[in-house]
């Protein structure tokens, strides 16, 4: 028999803040965590020289600047100077909030980081944190200083790069023995890795993990890529779902998430935030950047969630959606969620949706860790974001479209929603849903 499996920290870092609270009570509070990429510290030195690639119109959705403080007495806690010669900073915003996340779950000794291993035991503590891109500042300076040059690589130099070393760095960081894993799936990274530790944790191999993604890829070579592929606003407002989205603002971020099954959160009085309860997956098998126009993939990721978990469609209340703001992904989206979840449904209970990309925009690999953060608070705390610059609708041509509810203006409160989905989709076609469950204490 499968085991329970339940919420108990939670940790991010985002454009709105760099804490959990800040970052979630700025999203509740409508600011916009995007900035123009020209009041970049370091825009006149990279960027403006390649302004016919990266035009200077567009924002990006940037960590707070002294997030990095390296006087601060948390830094200095987690990093030494080895640290600092050896890992990059993907991986350090990994180490940070997964600190923040053990530290929300009760589990760290006092004014320390270590774990108290009298609440768990570490050689079944699993750690699964991935990353879409890994650190493309060190890949690009070293591949320069190599060519143009002749200067020999640092030996710090693949550890550094490779996608799962953020698992790695903090597996060792705190002492966790259980499996280390990452998986890289583009921007359903984050949710991936959420769901890969659920079913750890449900087959018996793990008690307890730590799960998300950390993303910093914020870079001109990054930008002109996603710029090239025509991926980017270069108007720089994020308007998910609306009639003139015209792609996405680039972010950078990370969110963790502490999972464990029930009976371990229960032995040790652990403070249950939510549960996970379904995870679906699929492959659009269609196009390496677009989904297909009726979102077939979308909706039977949906669909597997739902089975997981032993829903009804119907059950469902508040969507959290990937909703990136690019004319395709949305429309498809939406007409995935409509297919999916609303037949059977009376218009006297909607389905609620929104986007959290419109106040930070698209944190790539780290999305759906950050937004899976965001749905678990909102249930615990019963109040749904609404997205951000959402004016006109996109219209759909769905008879059922009436029960769709999306917010915006302002949050919605007093819904009590039970259960919320959250959306995740990468390049290459993958497609991630997360269905969680309110904690109602039992």
């Amino acid at each position: 028999m499968s085991r329970r499996v339940v919420i108990t920290g939670l940790g991010c870092v985002t454009p709105l803040g760099k804490s959990l609270n800040e970052s979630w009570r700025n999203l509740l509070s409508s600011k916009n965590g995007l900035i123009p990429i020209t009041s970049l510290s370091n825009y006149e030195k990279d960027y403006k020289p390649k302004e016919k690639s990266i035009p200077s119109t567009i924002t990006v959705g940037k960590i707070p600047e002294d997030f990095h403080d390296e006087n601060s007495a948390t830094y200095k806690l987690l990093f030494t100077s080895q640290d600092e010669r050896r890992t990059s900073n993907f991986i350090k915003l990994a180490v940070r909030t997964t600190y923040e996340a053990l530290h929300n779950a009760g589990l760290l000794n006092p004014n320390d980081i270590t774990i108290n291993t009298s609440l768990c035991d570490l050689d079944y503590f699993g750690c699964l944190i991935g990353s879409g891109i890994g650190s493309i500042q060190d890949i690009y300076q070293t591949s320069l200083q190599f060519h143009n040059e002749n200067k020999k690589v640092n030996p710090y130099f693949v550890p550094k790069i490779l996608t799962n070393m953020a698992a790695g760095n903090v597996s060792i960081k705190f002492n966790l023995r259980g499996l280390s894993h990452s998986v890289s799936t583009a921007c359903a990274t984050g949710n991936n890795s959420i769901g890969d530790a659920f079913n750890f944790i449900r087959l018996g191999m793990q008690d307890i993990c730590v799960a998300g993604a950390s993303e910093t890829s914020l870079h001109p070579l990054s930008l002109a890529g996603f710029i090239r592929a025509k991926s980017i606003t270069t108007n720089g407002i994020s308007r998910p779902f609306d009639t003139q989205r015209s792609g996405f603002v680039l972010g950078e971020g990370c969110g963790m998430i502490v999972m464990e099954s029930l009976q371990h959160a229960q032995k040790r009085n652990a403070n249950i935030i939510s549960e996970l309860v379904g995870y679906g997956l699929s492959s659009d098998a269609c196009h390496i950047t677009s989904p297909p126009a009726d979102g077939n993939g979308a909706k039977r990721a949906i669909e597997m969630a739902l089975k997981m978990a032993r829903l009804e469609p119907t059950d469902v209340d508040y969507v959290n959606a990937h909703a990136t703001s690019t004319l395709l992904g949305d429309k498809a989206e939406c007409l995935a969620v409509t297919s999916a979840l609303l037949p059977g449904r009376s218009k006297n209970k909607p389905l609620y949706i929104s986007s959290n990309k419109g106040a930070m925009g698209h944190l790539l690999g780290a999305a759906g860790a950050v937004e899976s953060v965001f749905t678990i608070c909102s249930l615990r705390d019963d109040k749904l974001p609404h997205t951000l610059n959402l004016n006109n609708v996109l219209p759909l041509e769905n008879k059922e479209t009436d029960k769709l509810h999306f917010i915006r203006d302002k949050p919605i409160e007093g819904a009590n929603p039970k259960y919320a989905l959250c959306n995740s989709f990468g390049f290459g076609g993958v497609n991630t849903s997360l269905l969680f469950k309110k904690w109602e204490g039992s």
